[in-house]
């Protein structure tokens, strides 16, 4: 965890706001305590930028808004970055009531652009693009704990330091195979995508 990286409860402080409402680019995850969204709460939320600015805001038991994430996710100047948008997308607006708007999920844009694999991890696409090796060795671990351990930051700080990088190559990537376009099309249906699996249906888009 880097020199950069701070530890917030419940939400942004406005300064951190300003900052990453001045950025284009913004790198976001989220960990929570399983992966059923009526069961299992929101627990921290990442986010970072190019510089490798990183704040990890612990979302308290029982609290159901946090204004300056809010703000940030909503607003549409700035582009925000996920890998695997459709749950994060979803927990957000279950647990917090905010809708994310300007997004884009470098997991459909790994599965666009590198078509030469079915390896489109979070750790699979870190190693090819940036040749570096990832642990995900706290990925099931307790979110929920009133203090996280090193580790835990370690990890959730490394979910998104890279990820504005990934999205860059991937961006070159997809433009010079011609589907960029597609993947921001594909990355348009997510958020209807999340509504659905917050109100139960999960196969309501098949036979």
């Amino acid at each position: 965890m880097n020199n950069k990286t701070h530890l917030v409860e419940g939400d942004l402080n406005a300064e951190d706001l300003d900052l990453f409402l001045s950025q284009d680019l913004i790198a976001v995850d989220c960990e929570m305590m399983g992966l059923n969204v009526h069961r299992d709460r929101l627990c921290l939320v990442q986010i970072g930028d190019a510089e490798h600015n990183i704040r990890l805001v612990k979302i308290a038991l029982g609290q159901q808004e946090a204004p300056r994430l809010k703000m940030l996710f909503e607003d549409d100047s700035v582009r925000k970055l996920f890998h695997y948008a459709r749950t994060d997308v979803a927990w957000l607006k279950f647990w917090l009531n905010i809708k994310v708007n300007n997004f884009f999920c470098t997991k459909i844009g790994s599965k666009l652009a590198r078509t030469y694999t079915d390896k489109h991890s979070l750790k699979e696409v870190t190693k090819e693009i940036l040749s570096k090796d990832i642990s995900k060795a706290q990925q099931s671990s307790d979110w929920g704990a009133d203090l996280l351990n090193k580790n835990q930051m370690n990890y959730a700080a490394n979910d998104v330091y890279n990820l504005i990088e990934i999205y860059q190559t991937l961006k070159l990537m997809l433009e010079r195979e011609g589907r960029m376009l597609l993947a921001e099309d594909a990355v348009a249906c997510v958020r209807v995508m999340a509504d659905l699996d917050n109100l139960g249906y999960e196969s309501v888009l098949e036979h």
